[in-house]
């Protein structure tokens, strides 16, 4: 029997989580190393994931199938296929970095209460958030896809709730209240969305006798499974209100501004660039497989929302005074970018929506963590109350402007490749959608670039005067996070290599072809 690599990938952050969290309480910084060194242990698996996956092979590689419950046709069942390769890469890459920069997240607070956080809860949770995220980007079983895209949720809830931004303080009623709403807000919305999915993957088993996404896609393909148009249009639109929940896509999206808000940045982070991938890596791997017809019926409403989220994220963002919700409301506009990518139906639309979720990722990432250091420094998340920080901080504020311009896709940076990708996509099948989704890039410009001018120039104020630059391990955060911007923006090669052959199955999948274009090409 080969090594099985798929779950030793998810497995190792489930054991690293449990064994972190059974680290004595006095020994603190011991439960933080392991934690970190857990998390490069499963980037080291994903690495080699990645080296063994061979993009010309076949669609699923490196599979495992076993029988679980067999009475009810549920198997244990994965696979990877170039779009869940490269979320899993990015997962496992972003992990060691969120640990980084919560090092001091879940230390005892220095207030007159002592009141103490569980130092080795935190860490766990994050771990187990990221074992149950892995196994969702490689499970082809629906129903096991189900069970860990609903489990996530608890440990979320708890890095929500009982975990809060520094920039209040822990005893703080109002601040606790606050934190509660936003964990029981997130816990209702994807629950809501997870029991619907439910009823939908309870249909679909009983339509197709099994739970096995290649089984049935292959008997939708061969005409030996005939959905009803009626019961594939209901069983879609069960699905794909559950991952618009969680992509989030409006008018489901409230959630995210006050989860973000009022989590720590690094638990910010897991939710926006690792979490939230979830809600569209499924819209592409079961909304467009299982239900092909559906999918191509429900594209025009679908697109409407997408570019709704991208005008109302931006506007949002825009008027923010809030540097946290100001990068939620950006983030509800960037995953408008990236539905209306998958939804536009073109290869070039869904390549870049497979790697604007990579982009994204490590964008946010690097704005959010950077934004998180600052708002430590200085105790409050109102961007009234910063001003002249390039002047005491200038690598602080220059590797927070390097995330703020990845964020508005300039040229050379990774976003810009994939949202360009998006849009030209788009412009193929729809183009009134295309022009209209370009006023989000407008709007990103202005969002972002007040946002630095508010904070990083003009006169220092008093209370940033004596504001340190970023440490040694801050550097270690954010650097490699920056040279990744640069290289993907400048060579995006390595990641398209890996997703455009699942895009063309993908694209094969709900029987679509890039539109021709109408001018051709001078000989």
């Amino acid at each position: 029997m080969s090594f099985p690599l798929l779950t030793a990938t998810a497995a190792l952050p489930a054991i690293g989580a449990i064994a972190t969290a059974a680290v004595p309480a006095a020994r603190r910084t011991a439960a933080k190393w392991l934690a970190l060194l857990v998390s490069l242990a499963t980037l080291a698996l994903a690495i080699v994931v990645l080296v063994r996956f061979d993009p010309d092979g076949a669609r699923y590689q490196l599979t495992e199938s076993h029988a679980w419950i067999a009475d009810f046709g549920v198997r244990y069942e994965l696979g990877v296929d170039g779009i869940g390769v490269a979320l899993l890469a990015l997962t496992a890459l972003l992990i060691p970095f969120i640990i980084l920069a919560g090092w001091h997240d879940a230390d005892p607070l220095e207030t007159g209460s002592r009141r103490w956080r569980p130092t080795q809860g935190f860490f766990a949770l994050i771990l187990a958030v990221e074992a149950m995220v892995i196994i969702s980007f490689e499970a082809t079983d629906v129903f096991l896809f189900y069970i860990f895209f609903e489990a996530m949720l608890i440990p979320m809830y708890f890095l929500i709730g009982g975990f809060g931004d520094r920039a209040h303080a822990g005893s703080d009623e109002k601040a606790a209240a606050q934190r509660s709403y936003a964990a029981v807000k997130f816990l209702l919305y994807n629950l809501v969305g997870g029991l619907i999915m439910l009823a939908a993957v309870i249909g679909l088993y009983v339509v197709a006798g099994n739970f096995s996404l290649q089984e049935i896609a292959e008997a939708r393909a061969n005409g030996s499974l005939d959905m009803a148009t009626n019961t594939e249009r209901w069983l879609f639109l069960g699905f794909f209100f559950a991952f618009a929940v969680k992509a989030p896509l409006w008018p489901l999206h409230t959630w995210l501004p006050n989860a973000m808000g009022e989590a720590t940045a690094p638990v910010a982070v897991l939710i926006t660039a690792v979490v939230d991938k979830v809600g569209t890596f499924a819209m592409l791997r079961f909304c467009l497989q299982l239900f092909p017809e559906a999918s191509k019926w429900a594209t025009p409403a679908i697109l409407v929302l997408a570019v709704i989220s991208i005008i109302y994220g931006a506007l949002l963002a825009v008027g923010q005074r809030d540097i946290k919700r100001l990068v939620a409301y950006a983030s509800i506009s960037h995953f408008g970018f990236i539905i209306m990518g998958i939804f536009a139906m073109t290869s070039q639309g869904q390549s870049g929506a497979t790697l604007y979720m990579v982009n994204h990722g490590i964008s946010t990432a690097a704005l959010m963590l950077v934004a998180g250091f600052l708002i430590s420094r200085r105790g409050s998340r109102l961007i009234a109350d910063y001003g002249g920080v390039q002047k005491v901080a200038p690598v602080l504020a220059g590797t927070f402007l390097i995330g703020g311009l990845a964020t508005l896709s300039l040229p050379g940076l990774a976003p810009f490749v994939s949202e360009f990708l998006v849009l030209v996509g788009t412009f193929a099948r729809y183009p009134a959608i295309g022009i209209i989704a370009t006023f989000g890039i407008v709007l990103a410009a202005l969002y972002t670039l007040v946002l630095y001018q508010r904070t990083m120039t003009g006169p220092v104020k008093p209370e940033v005067s004596a504001m340190p630059d970023l440490r040694v391990r801050e550097l270690l955060v954010v650097a490699p996070l920056v040279v990744l911007l640069i290289f993907l923006g400048v060579y995006p090669k390595p990641v398209t290599d890996i997703v455009n052959p699942a895009v063309k199955s993908t694209m094969s999948d709900v029987h679509k072809k890039d539109p021709k274009p109408e001018v051709e090409a001078a000989k």
